[in-house]
């Protein structure tokens, strides 16, 4: 069971891009403060075309300083490697900002990705919200 997000993206902390201090929510993504976590939860196909709507959110995300960052991909139906880039770049700028960022996932299709990218072991996926 996925628990209620306690604030929406409008509360995130200062710093986040967008004029109301965090990226509007699109079909792709939408990020939410769950405990001391910035959770953006993603969902439908992450690919060339759409890639770059989930980037806003990571990026508004990761830029926090000592970010604590899930990336829900549980609703997501397709992922491939540009969503890979997106999600690399964010855990870098993160880690940069002495934080950390992890995955939620309980699609094998995904794991099967993350493991076929040699990215398991920097992206070992979370079953649920911790």
């Amino acid at each position: 069971m996925q628990p209620e997000p306690q604030d929406r993206a409008d509360d995130l902390p200062e710093g986040t891009a967008g004029a109301s201090g965090s990226p509007a929510p699109n079909p792709y993504a939408h990020s939410y403060v769950h405990g001391r976590f910035i959770v953006v939860e993603v969902s439908g196909e992450i690919d060339m075309a759409t890639a770059g709507s989930l980037a806003e959110h990571l990026q508004a995300a990761a830029g926090q300083p000592a970010p604590d960052l899930l990336v829900d991909l549980r609703q997501v139906a397709f992922f491939d490697g540009s969503g890979l880039r997106v999600l690399c770049r964010a855990d870098s700028r993160a880690r940069e900002r002495g934080g950390r960022l992890r995955i939620v996932s309980d699609r094998p299709r995904i794991h099967r990705l993350l493991r076929a990218a040699g990215l398991l072991s920097r992206f070992p996926p979370l079953p649920d919200l911790p």
